[in-house]
């Protein structure tokens, strides 16, 4: 699969960065990874995926009341 777009969808994420769809709603759900939940669905920023693998990526996961925390991606 060829990611061209900057938004990337769960199963697009997983695939890019080769783990479980289910292992990716892990990291979600529990802040440890750059996401946005849009509604019902998931959405990532690849560009801000890549500085997080690369460590040059620093970002708040949530917050202690459990209210997810809005990311800036622009």
């Amino acid at each position: 699969m060829k990611i061209t777009s900057e938004i990337l969808t769960i199963e697009e994420t997983a695939s890019y960065l080769k783990i479980p769809i289910s292992s990716l709603y892990k990291l979600a759900q529990e802040g440890r990874i750059p996401a946005q939940k849009v509604g019902r669905h998931w959405r990532f920023n690849r560009i801000a995926l890549d500085q997080w693998i690369s460590g040059n990526y620093h970002f708040e996961g949530k917050e202690d009341n459990d209210s997810p925390k809005r990311l800036d991606f622009s």
